[in-house]
């Protein structure tokens, strides 16, 4: 059983949406289901997570409603303003729906990590936990240190990192993300997507590119909190699904059947509260 732990639905005439540009010609038209179900289908995949890309409360409702009407749509990660006044009631009608299973706040092109270190965001933050919602930390590597700072104030809140804070591996300098990475991987509350690597790379990347990468990932968080993810379609800018599918099986071949089995969907099932039918 696979999961897909990390993908993207968008049109280009979403109100609001100034990304992809004209110049990512990889991505610059529309993605929905009827795009990603046969990639699922051809590799296996049983279900996905499908991920906002617009901080925008209207795209987090068509992703839901997108949710609702494609089985193999397992649960949704949307967006809300954290530090609006109403932003509690705002998590408690989400989170009503049937596969809300996290939030996500657009915080890789802000300067710093400041914005997680405000108070305003207690109560968003406490809401989230009563009704059961993760948080997907979206973040570069320079702000790992506030994400830590922010873990450790909300143990109770379960947290996974995106894209592994996208690490930069296209010119190796990766010392300081390492250690961050690890000091975070501490907190039994925080997780790691395996995902978003090769959109980091150097062109023309190779296995041994991301090897030492995700040696590290796996030794500071296990395969108990690692998770595999395409994301697709952004990956497209650097491979295609199968080819990143399969380069993580290749650097993941001499883990044991269970450990293999949680990375590439047990792990995702169990952080998103995935329910998968069992086949007759």
């Amino acid at each position: 059983m696979k999961v897909d732990a990390h993908q993207h639905f968008w049109r280009l005439d979403d109100p609001g949406r100034d990304w992809p540009p004209p110049a990512l010609a990889a991505l610059y038209r529309d993605f929905g289901p009827a795009d990603l179900a046969p990639l699922l289908q051809a590799h296996g995949i049983e279900s996905c997570v499908l991920v906002q890309s617009l901080p925008d409360d209207a795209d987090t409702l068509a992703l839901l409603d997108l949710a609702d009407q494609h089985e193999f749509i397992g649960a949704v990660v949307g967006w809300t303003d954290l530090k609006a006044p109403a932003a509690p009631q705002r998590i408690a009608a989400l989170a009503a729906r049937p596969k809300m299973r996290g939030l996500r706040p657009m915080l890789q092109d802000l300067p710093d990590g400041t914005w997680l270190l405000d108070p305003a965001l207690e109560p968003a933050v406490r809401a989230m936990i009563a009704y059961g919602l993760s948080f997907d930390a979206l973040v570069r590597p320079g702000q790992l240190p506030a994400l830590l700072h922010f873990a450790r104030r909300f143990t109770e809140l379960a947290i996974v990192i995106d894209h592994a804070a996208k690490p930069d591996l296209a010119s190796g300098q990766i010392e300081q993300w390492g250690r961050d990475m690890q000091a975070l991987a501490q907190l039994p509350n925080v997780a790691c997507k395996l995902s978003g690597l090769v959109t980091e790379a150097a062109p023309h990347w190779q296995l041994d590119d991301l090897q030492p990468c995700v040696a590290g990932l796996l030794d500071w968080f296990g395969p108990e909190r690692l998770m595999w993810g395409s994301d697709w379609p952004v990956l497209n800018l650097a491979a295609d699904y199968g080819r990143w599918l399969a380069a993580c099986e290749a650097m993941l071949d001499h883990l044991d059947h269970d450990a293999r089995a949680a990375v590439f969907g047990l792990n995702a099932c169990r952080f998103y509260q995935i329910e998968l039918k069992r086949k007759p």
